[in-house]
């Protein structure tokens, strides 16, 4: 029986575009590297940072790893607050809670910084526990962060959990512990990419997902 419901942050339940393609093209302008129209830089949100810079641009480890304080030392002071709260959302978290289930961030941005977002937009109040990235590197792809919240909340059975994302990596890396997911297609994903990492769900706007989760 469904009890938890893990939500990824950046896509899904905030647009965060402006801030992280302004704090990407600030650390590419560091490396001599200019990129005119920021929405190129889109591609940036949903995966890790690291394996973006690595992916995208052929960062080296060393590079890779510079570029991240960098995109670090704009978000950290303006990035993380240039975002809005996707329409219906309220609606969403507010109706599950009242509806008994344990609602749960599971993000592959750091953790410090998600709690800074959700208590700025009113939303951490609806959260029973926090999942997100190590600043370290420790804890940093999807399937590490669901990990890390399983096993705080000692959740053992995966038909007790459902997974809200809007990228393939929600979806695999829920898929790992056997979870079902529910992909959302205002975010930043594409219908291909849900089809072929297989959600359980497709839905077009928020509200939809109540229509699932009953």
């Amino acid at each position: 029986m469904l009890e938890y419901v893990f939500f990824d942050l950046d896509g899904t339940l905030t647009d965060p575009k402006v801030g992280i393609t302004g704090c990407v093209a600030y650390a590419l302008e560091k490396f001599g590297i200019n990129v005119e129209n920021h929405d190129d830089l889109a591609i940036f949100i949903g995966p890790p940072l690291y394996n973006s810079f690595v992916d995208f641009y052929g960062f080296s480890d060393e590079n890779a790893k510079i570029a991240i304080e960098y995109y670090r030392e704009r978000y950290t002071v303006t990035g993380w607050k240039e975002n809005y709260v996707y329409e219906g959302i309220y609606e969403v978290l507010d109706t599950l809670k009242k509806r008994g289930y344990k609602l749960v961030i599971a993000t592959s941005k750091p953790e410090n910084t998600t709690h800074m977002i959700l208590e700025h937009f009113d939303l951490l109040k609806y959260f029973d526990f926090v999942s997100g990235a190590t600043l370290d590197g420790t804890r940093n792809h999807k399937d590490e962060v669901i990990k890390h919240a399983l096993d705080s909340l000692n959740i053992t059975d995966s038909h007790k959990v459902m997974m809200v994302g809007d990228r393939k990596f929600d979806i695999l890396g829920a898929k790992v512990f056997g979870i079902e997911t529910i992909a959302v297609e205002y975010g930043y994903g594409n219908l291909q990419e849900f089809q072929e990492s297989n959600a359980a769900y497709v839905v077009k706007n928020s509200l939809e997902i109540l229509d699932i989760i009953k």
